[in-house]
């Protein structure tokens, strides 16, 4: 018999967001800040809709007393998205299922990530990266700059179009470096389409040496107040020199001069190197873990 002050307990209400909900949603991620700036970026940019275009995305939440509680995106380019401390399984499956896409790849909170993975099946699937990646959060009011920045030695700004080739190809490598994707004349289209997009969204930068490009790195999340690093890369041959610590220094001091008051980033936690370049800076790992899965090859949902 049930107690004068029991209740049943009930499912939240699984539904696909739509324009006029990103208030709602904004609210729940900035709950979540440091493992949300993908979708916090992305909704930012283009809202609820989705007609398949850059950044747009199929958002389906969990819902309780009116409030969202759980949400999960899949993207224009394949990756799937949780934000979902709870309800996961529901809110991704319902995603994949209703945006009809093929799954590239997940990112999110390292936890998740992994769930994820299981729930939809791609255990068998031909990974190129799985890996569980330690967050990283800088006060910009707290950045360590390079001397050799502050000397003027090396100059950090937005590529020249001169530069986008070039650019261009050392996307290439690093995808195939650091994320372990095939090296292909279709990968080296992409970057260089890839590239061209951020030179007009102003989201990347490159360090130079007398017009010399040396080192480069991404804006790959951005927020009015907050921006996430990504995509750092120095040609092999260029390494050694504090070059990677200046480019993202530069950058942040871009960011810096419009109003961004945080940076986030994340990397592979066997990575001491590029840990060691972001402490030197002013980065410290916030304890949270970072997921991060991609496949070879687009799968069916």
């Amino acid at each position: 018999m049930k107690g004068k002050h029991s209740r049943t307990l009930q499912m939240p209400t699984i539904q696909t967001l739509k324009p006029g909900d990103e208030e709602a949603l904004e609210a729940f991620l900035a709950q979540h800040a440091s493992t949300s700036m993908f979708l916090r970026s992305n909704l930012r940019a283009v809202g609820l809709l989705d007609n398949g275009e850059r950044f747009q995305g199929t958002y389906v939440a969990a819902i309780e007393d009116e409030k969202i509680i759980a949400v999960a995106a899949h993207y224009w380019n394949g990756m799937v998205i949780p934000q979902a401390p709870v309800y996961l399984k529901e809110v991704v499956q319902a995603a994949v299922l209703q945006s009809g896409r093929m799954i590239s790849g997940i990112t999110g909170a390292g936890k998740q990530v992994e769930a994820a993975t299981d729930i939809l099946g791609l255990r068998d699937k031909q990974i190129s990266l799985d890996e569980r990646e330690v967050l990283f959060s800088l006060t910009l009011c707290d950045l360590k700059v390079p001397d050799a920045l502050t000397t003027g030695e090396v100059i950090c700004r937005l590529p020249l179009p001169v530069e986008l080739e070039l650019l261009g190809n050392w996307c290439a490598a690093y995808t195939v470096e650091a994320l372990g994707k095939a090296d292909t004349p279709k990968l080296l289209h992409e970057c260089r389409r890839t590239v061209e997009n951020r030179q007009l969204d102003k989201a990347h930068f490159c360090l130079v040496k007398e017009q010399q490009p040396l080192a480069y790195c991404t804006f790959n999340a951005q927020l009015p107040d907050v921006v996430q690093i990504g995509g750092v890369w120095t040609p092999p041959n260029l390494r050694g020199n504090g070059y990677a610590k200046s480019v993202v220094a530069g950058a942040l001091l871009h960011a810096r001069s419009v109003g961004v008051k945080q940076a986030i980033l994340f990397t592979q936690r066997n990575n001491i190197a590029a840990q060691s370049v972001y402490r030197a800076i002013g980065f410290e790992a916030t304890g949270e873990e970072y997921g991060l899965l991609l496949l070879q090859n687009p799968v069916a949902s």
